[in-house]
């Protein structure tokens, strides 16, 4: 398949002397190359979301949202094509990207409500005879860096808002998975935007860099690991750009005596393996305390040997392959470097085969017993299916063990007490909070949160917090003197 970028309205062959494979993961069958679009590609599609700004931003916010409500109707006709071309791309199984189609077009309908989320306010007779006013005007020209993990979610948090409040945009989706925008851009040609409104540059490290240095551009959201999200937020700041960084995470559940053992086994299971642990919210530490450590790891053990992993288009399929062969070295490295610190191997999932896909990038489940905090792997990212399991005696403890590390994306507990739920829920630093839940992922009309260095700026993705970042204030002070009104 050739991969295009969408500019002015129109697909268009980038200028690129590189080209980049798109493998299957699971069967390893080339899909495509993604073309490393230079810095000229950028600059074109800048100039094109540039020269659309003047009109769409005078447009009304009633008519803006009208291809809004069009793109949601096409992503609804074409759901099923659209989370199979991500399963082939990216590994998920087809659940787990229908899931993912699901939450882009949540996020349709949420900014569809734009007329009145970005309504300003006034005051009269702020002082005798002056009104004041606080309007809410677009920030200009707007960009997402998606990553490889949910190509065709992500760009969603950021993009509808942006439009809705009369914005021009640029999406560079990931160049391990560009087919999904493809096919997400063939139903934005369709929608009916203005030309240049919503464009697309596919690409890597120079892409990336072209759009964070660009002068026209003036918002840059991100998506990706924390070294990266350090990177853009310090490169658009030193742009003058506004910016939001989602970064990386190690994400803590605390399993507590009095929880729903076969419930909690269930849900942190599909926590941590589901999408082959590779998203941001994922479970990655589980912190037992008390008694809970003595059925909880073996029943965990359980699953994790039970869930059947495969080609995620197949029938009863409940785990995919990790995203390439570079991935699955790393985590299999990273598992024998948490041995080497001191944890056991409950279930091992290295060197795993699966029959007719043999030479696909599968990790299979697998489970560490007594990760020791001080080392380095309970401080990584593994980004993949892996669960490690520590004991603490206290709820004190545990609570204490999370708010000493660095990420703080996401938390959960498992518990009948809501005395031990509320304690958690007020003391635990994470941006999104779980209470016998296993993936805190927000709705669409709250912001996707993220705290110390899982998340690097100050408004978030969704919700009104979309609508705060991709709007800039204007106050106006007025006064009319009645000497001053003209009489006729």
């Amino acid at each position: 398949m050739e991969i295009l970028n969408y500019i002015q309205g129109q697909w268009v062959k980038p200028e690129a002397s590189e080209y980049l494979d798109v493998i299957n993961p699971a069967t390893l069958e080339r899909l495509g190359c993604t073309p490393l679009s230079p810095a000229q590609d950028v600059d074109a599609a800048v100039s094109a979301a540039s020269a659309a700004l003047p009109a769409w931003r005078r447009t009304p916010a009633g008519d803006r949202i009208q291809p809004l409500f069009r793109l949601k109707a096409l992503l609804e006709q074409n759901f099923d094509e659209i989370a199979s071309i991500t399963t082939m791309e990216c590994g998920k199984t087809l659940d787990e990207s229908r899931g993912e189609v699901k939450r882009a077009i949540e996020n349709l309908e949420v900014a569809c409500g734009i007329p009145m989320m970005m309504q300003g306010v006034i005051s009269e007779d702020i002082a005798p005879g002056i009104d004041e006013i606080m309007l809410r005007q677009p920030v200009g020209v707007c960009a997402t860096i998606a990553p490889f993990n949910f190509p065709g979610m992500i760009p969603f948090w950021f993009m509808p808002y942006a439009v809705a409040c009369g914005n021009t945009y640029l999406i560079k989706p990931s160049e391990k998975v560009p087919l999904t925008m493809q096919k997400v851009f063939q139903l934005i040609d369709q929608a009916g935007f203005p030309a240049g409104v919503i464009n697309l540059v596919n690409g890597a490290r120079e892409t990336v860099d072209a759009i964070l240095e660009h002068p026209a551009v003036r918002a840059v959201s991100f998506v990706g690991s924390t070294a990266t999200a350090r990177y853009i937020y310090k490169t658009c700041a030193e742009n003058g750009k506004r910016v939001q960084a989602q970064g990386g995470a190690k994400n803590p559940v605390i399993i507590m005596p009095d929880a729903d053992i076969e419930s909690a086994v269930k849900i942190v299971s599909d926590s941590g393996y589901g999408c082959a642990g590779q998203r941001c919210l994922a479970t990655s530490l589980i912190f037992t305390v008390g008694t809970a450590k003595d059925t909880f790891t073996e029943a965990l053990a359980e699953a994790a040997r039970v869930r059947v992993t495969g080609y995620g288009l197949e029938k009863g399929v409940q785990m995919g392959p990790v995203i390439n062969q570079d991935s699955k070295k790393r985590i299999e490295g990273l598992i024998q470097k948490a041995v080497d610190e001191g944890a056991k191997v409950v279930v091992d999932g290295r060197g795993a085969v699966i029959p007719r896909f043999e030479q696909g990038y599968f990790v299979r489940p697998t489970v560490l017993d007594g990760l020791p905090l001080e080392g380095e792997i309970a401080k990584t990212e593994i980004f993949g299916p892996v669960l490690s399991t520590v004991h603490f005696d206290t709820l004190d403890d545990a609570i204490t063990a999370i708010n000493s590390a660095k990420y703080g994306n996401q938390g959960s507990i498992f518990t009948s007490s809501g005395s031990s739920a509320r304690k958690f829920r007020y003391e635990a630093e994470v941006g999104n909070a779980g209470i016998n839940i296993g993936i805190a992922a927000p709705m669409a009309h709250f912001p996707f949160s993220g705290w110390k260095e899982s998340f690097f700026g100050d408004l978030h993705g969704q919700g009104m917090d979309a609508v705060e970042f991709f709007t800039q204030k204007k106050v106006v002070v007025e006064r009319w003197p009645k000497e001053w009104t003209r009489k006729f």
